[in-house]
């Protein structure tokens, strides 16, 4: 199970878009996915449709230790692609814990069963634009940090400052934690900007930036609105056959990474 926190601390990237289609598009490829909805604006479970009744309960239930991670799953119009839904409740976690002891660990705690099931090959934690517990939560229970970039220039310092948190999780609660890669978001090959913002990125990170670019596409921005992630609402647009390129593209480098650390 290769657990990934979908992070980036500027708002605006594509970041739930990207958790929402990546772990869609993994799921049709033949992956099991699991999206921890990890953001109390609950957009990743509105946009896979996920209504409020179906909420009853969700991550705020798993971290304060309510419920378990399994009985939390709720399953999306697709088979294999399960997600632990958000409400606003979760954004009183960081009060509600206070100084309780490892609350920088309670989903890694919660996820220790799941892993040991082996139910999913695929944990994609969608976390909030800031820094707070939450954040600190899912990069402490992540294998590595898989990071969408809006191609423009405010995102790149947006993309310093989550390189520093990564640092600071790794030197104190997550030793292992590595960048998985850098996915191009909204890139609009009509603009000169979007050309040299993802060539800056690939003269810094190198082999780390994905191939895949994910294209400026009206289909990706409407398909929320339907509760529908963009493959199910239009399968032959753009946007999802460029998601579908990325999960191929992610699960061919976690094969060649696997092979090399055996």
């Amino acid at each position: 199970m290769r657990v990934l926190a979908v992070a980036n601390q500027k708002g605006g990237v594509g970041k739930t878009t990207t958790a929402i289609n990546l772990g869609t598009a993994l799921a049709a490829v033949g992956e099991k996915v699991l999206l921890i909805d990890a953001d109390p604006q609950g957009n990743a479970s509105t946009g896979l449709g996920i209504s409020r009744q179906q909420r009853k309960t969700t991550l705020y239930d798993v971290l304060m230790g309510e419920t378990p991670a399994k009985d939390a799953t709720v399953p999306t119009a697709l088979p294999g692609f399960d997600i632990i839904p958000s409400d606003p409740d979760l954004s009183g976690v960081e009060l509600e814990l206070g100084h309780a002891p490892r609350r920088s660990y309670r989903l890694r705690d919660a996820l220790e069963t799941l892993r040991v099931a082996g139910d999913y090959t695929y944990v994609l934690i969608d976390c909030p634009p800031s820094l707070n517990l939450l954040t600190v939560n899912a990069m402490t229970a992540a294998d590595a940090v898989f990071v969408p970039l809006q191609c423009e220039f405010f995102a790149l310092e947006g993309l310093t400052q989550l390189l520093r948190t990564v640092e600071l999780v790794r030197g104190s609660l997550n030793p292992a934690l590595e960048i998985q890669g850098v996915v191009l978001t909204m890139f609009d090959r009509r603009n000169s900007l979007s050309e040299q913002v993802a060539g800056d990125v690939r003269a810094h990170f190198g082999s780390k930036v994905y191939e895949t670019v994910i294209p400026r596409n009206v289909r990706v921005s409407e398909a929320p609105s339907f509760g529908k992630p963009v493959l199910i609402y239009d399968l032959k647009c753009a946007g999802s056959q460029a998601y579908l390129k990325l999960a191929r593209e992610v699960v061919g480098r976690e094969r060649e990474r696997r092979l090399q650390a055996a």
